[in-house]
């Protein structure tokens, strides 16, 4: 084996290693790491065995298990009837909590929402619906990001060894 296949392996090994420790940690953007990785692995096997078909079935998954993971907290509070400002507050809340760590990502889409909420109704009981709900999106699009990275590997492992 030449040193530019080890070279990609060793790459698509540490990309994929680090996606899938991104579907749990928020600041590293999982998904599209794991593809990278996948795609790597294709390549140092001259995408003999995994084509451009299941590239571009990885492809829509990365997309949609990053707009998952961005929008969930959003779609979450439409479902406790939040306004639109409350939307836009937990999406906003989500990009600004990936700059305070753990705490941040966990609190920012219910205190974007609630925030987005009080400034169209002043009513803290419909702001914290809208928290809520929010929160709830983004716990389970957090859980749906996990599901599609480790359907990624699935799918590529399939194509590869069956």
């Amino acid at each position: 084996m030449e040193a530019g296949v080890i070279m990609l392996w060793i790459l698509a090994v540490v990309f994929v290693t680090a996606g899938v420790a991104g579907l749990v940690l928020p600041v590293i953007p999982g998904p599209p790491m794991i593809f990278v990785g996948l795609v790597m692995a294709a390549w140092a096997e001259g995408f003999v065995h995994v084509g451009g078909v299941t590239i571009a079935v990885l492809a829509v998954l990365a997309i949609i298990a990053a707009a998952v993971d961005f929008l969930a907290g959003a779609f979450g509070a439409k479902r406790f009837g939040a306004s639109q400002r409350a939307m836009i507050g937990a999406a906003a809340g989500a990009f600004v909590g990936l700059f305070f760590g753990i705490p941040g990502i966990i609190a920012g889409p219910f205190i974007g929402a609630v925030i987005g909420e009080l400034s169209v109704r002043k009513n803290l009981r419909s702001a914290g619906l809208a928290g809520i709900g929010a929160w709830l999106g983004m716990v389970i699009g957090a859980a749906a990001k996990v599901a599609l990275g480790f359907t990624m590997i699935g799918i590529f492992l399939l194509v590869r060894f069956l």
